[in-house]
């Protein structure tokens, strides 16, 4: 695939000396949908507001679909959408005349049809004629995806797009997605619901302290960082790990009835056949073995804690 947004050398120092980002460097698909993740304060806010035009780079470049944000800002920021994470909208304005207007602002010839695709997916067709000042705050976050996608954009930032919204909505929102991802629009959400980037995404990216910590397939990913962890239900409870079992720096539960084994997915399996063996040898009979794999979440949380 071909690349459709290029960040290089990308960093923002803000005038009281706080270094928001530093040299970024990111890569994205056309197409793909890309997890941006990171704790409160890493930069994940300030790298969505320089690409969309409202934060000014320090130093950097950014290329938005071959056009750059600076010397060709029109045609860059008509191919972004964006989301934010405030629900800033035009309250004494219907539904309809907002997003109508955005799609003015770009330039856009009017488009009814569309824009009743985007409210109707959207489960706001029935509040068009509604001000905005009346909805809910979950129709006030549709609105402001449905402003985002009034000019067709070509890539879409969701800025913690779920957060404090109803399931509906997020259910809604990402049937949305899913469907735009297949008419290839490119997708890039930050959010503090991993679960879903875990679910919805292709690569995912980790920010933390204005660095990119990581940028990996997330299966590659989870293949690579993830662990899974055996838990053997003993037969007869132990008191004691024996010493012969040592080296595999088994966990013994409190009441010493479960022994759990914890080891990288990347690893050779033969570890997991040296230690049945071993507690056969070490005459400790189990009646039953569970496996689980680590979440991104927790691999997320690890990256993090590793760059502090």
């Amino acid at each position: 695939m071909s690349n459709v947004l290029s960040v290089s050398g990308l960093s923002k120092t803000y005038d009281s000396g706080f270094q928001a980002l530093k040299n970024i460097d990111l890569e994205i698909e056309k197409g793909e949908l890309f997890a941006l993740l990171g704790p409160n304060g890493a930069g994940k806010t300030t790298l969505i507001g320089i690409i969309c035009g409202i934060v000014n780079p320090t130093t950097g470049t950014v290329i938005v679909d071959g056009h750059d944000i600076i010397s060709d800002y029109r045609a860059a920021r008509s191919k972004i959408g964006l989301v934010p994470q405030e629900l800033s909208t035009d309250a004494f304005e219907t539904v309809w005349a907002t997003v109508s207007f955005s799609r003015g602002l770009f330039g856009k010839k009017p488009d009814p049809a569309h824009l009743e695709r985007v409210l109707r997916d959207l489960s706001l067709w029935e509040k068009r004629n509604s001000k905005i000042i009346t909805l809910s705050g979950g129709m006030k976050r549709r609105v402001l995806i449905a402003k985002a996608l009034s000019h067709e954009p070509e890539i879409l930032f969701l800025d913690e797009p779920t957060a404090g919204v109803d399931v509906e909505l997020r259910r809604d929102m990402w049937r949305l997605i899913s469907s735009l991802r297949e008419t290839g629009v490119t997708v890039i959400l930050t959010t503090h619901y991993i679960e879903e980037a875990e679910e919805m995404a292709d690569r995912v990216g980790v920010i933390n302290h204005g660095e990119i910590v990581l940028v990996e397939e997330k299966k590659e990913l989870m293949r690579k960082l993830g662990r899974k962890q055996l838990r053997l239900c003993l037969q007869h409870p132990l008191d004691a790990v024996p010493e012969s079992l040592a080296s595999y720096e088994l966990e013994l539960s409190a009441d010493g009835s479960y022994l759990t084994y914890t080891y990288e997915t990347a690893q050779n399996r033969k570890g997991i056949t040296s230690l049945l063996h071993d507690l056969t040898e070490a005459g400790i009979r189990f009646s039953d073995i569970e496996t689980r794999e680590s979440t991104l979440e927790e691999i997320f949380v690890s990256l993090v804690h590793e760059a502090a």
